[in-house]
């Protein structure tokens, strides 16, 4: 990541080189919400564009947070997973996470709610074993929303592999 760096022999400098660029904690969380895919990656930050995600997955990996190997079966398509020193990252994450819920007030938090975005991370977890064996829908009303209704999708039969 040689956007720019500070000169600085100190741990927080160096860090920070790395995971201070625009959108770069917002992606870490995407990965250590559990999206491996190009496209998963590109729902869950649907406002940073597709080249400037290639180029925080390449920044990513070359400074060993994030691994790219071809999926099995198709080889023009990569998964990205998080490294040992990613996965340490989890929990700087969520420090931050919890520190913009305590911290961080917005005048107007419905209006920068994003109904797709809610219901991308909500998929994730979701319980499908109570469900029946079929596809089953389950409609989401926003009231005081602009998109006031969605749904979600919920499949047991295309529950991904832990």
């Amino acid at each position: 990541m040689a956007e720019g760096s500070y000169n600085q022999f100190c741990p927080v400098a160096m860090a920070a080189e790395i995971l201070c660029t625009r959108w770069t904690i917002v992606l870490l969380r995407e990965l250590v919400a559990g999206s491996t895919r190009f496209n998963e990656l590109r729902r869950g930050v649907p406002r940073m564009s597709p080249a400037l995600l290639s180029k925080r997955l390449k920044d990513l990996e070359a400074a060993g947070i994030v691994a790219r190997s071809q999926l099995a079966g198709d080889p023009a398509f990569y998964e990205y997973t998080l490294t040992s020193a990613g996965k340490d990252l989890g929990q700087v994450v969520f420090a931050i996470g919890e520190w913009g819920q305590k911290w961080v007030t917005t005048e107007s938090s419905l209006g920068k709610l994003d109904p797709n975005l809610l219901m991308w991370d909500m998929r994730r977890n979701i319980r499908t074993k109570p469900l029946p064996q079929r596809r089953s829908t389950i409609q989401v009303i926003f009231f005081r929303s602009p998109r006031s209704k969605t749904e979600l999708v919920a499949d047991r039969r295309a529950e991904r592999r832990s």
